[in-house]
């Protein structure tokens, strides 16, 4: 596991929560008995008669496991770069939202198991879309504001690049993808 990114994406996150904690609003989502997660602040569930759709806080939640890419490496006959494994295996989280001078990017994260197992599927078909078009093994990792422009980390360098799908990325972002979360800056969206 990359420690470099677990200490860079705990930074951030740490700076999100603060900056949320200095506001007078706090993150909100609409609760899903059907989507559960930990991130769910004060364990809301059916024990505290939440109502479907009702706006409860949420907040990142260090994962008690590590997230498990073996199907994927065995089925892709691939090795998954470690940089992508902390990554995705640090957090239960939404979406996180950060600035940069370039502008708006989403670090994307998994709510709970049944969305890592989705984002799997995606990152497969990613993946075999890259293979059937012979260009560089790539995995996402974030979502910009420009339509069909995502961030990606090239498995082979370990290097950030922004990506447009179906083009071969040639914009190098960072050259590790701790060094490319430690430049951001939360934008924490609330919404009340």
């Amino acid at each position: 596991m990359s420690a470099e990114v677990i200490t860079a994406l705990d930074d951030f996150v740490q700076k999100y929560v603060s900056q949320v904690a200095l506001s007078p609003n706090k993150m909100l989502v609409e609760y899903d008995p059907d989507w559960l997660s930990e991130c769910y602040a004060h364990n809301v569930g059916p024990a505290e008669e939440v109502a479907p759709g009702e706006k409860v806080e949420w907040q990142p939640v260090i994962r008690k496991d590590t997230a498990d890419f073996s199907g994927m490496e065995t089925a892709l006959d691939f090795t998954i770069h470690a940089d992508i494994k902390a990554f995705y295996s640090r957090y239960w989280s939404d979406n996180l939202i950060a600035k940069t001078e370039k502008g708006r990017l989403q670090l994307l994260q998994a709510w709970n198991l049944d969305d890592f197992e989705r984002l799997q599927q995606n990152l497969i078909g990613h993946i075999l879309m890259k293979r059937r078009l012979n260009q560089p093994e790539t995995l996402f990792f974030g979502l910009t504001d420009e339509e069909d422009f995502i961030l990606t980390l090239d498995n082979t360098s370990g290097r950030v690049m922004l990506e447009q799908v179906g083009v071969q990325p040639t914009e190098v972002l960072a050259p590790s993808l701790a060094e490319f979360i430690k430049t951001l800056e939360p934008n924490v969206v609330i919404n009340n």
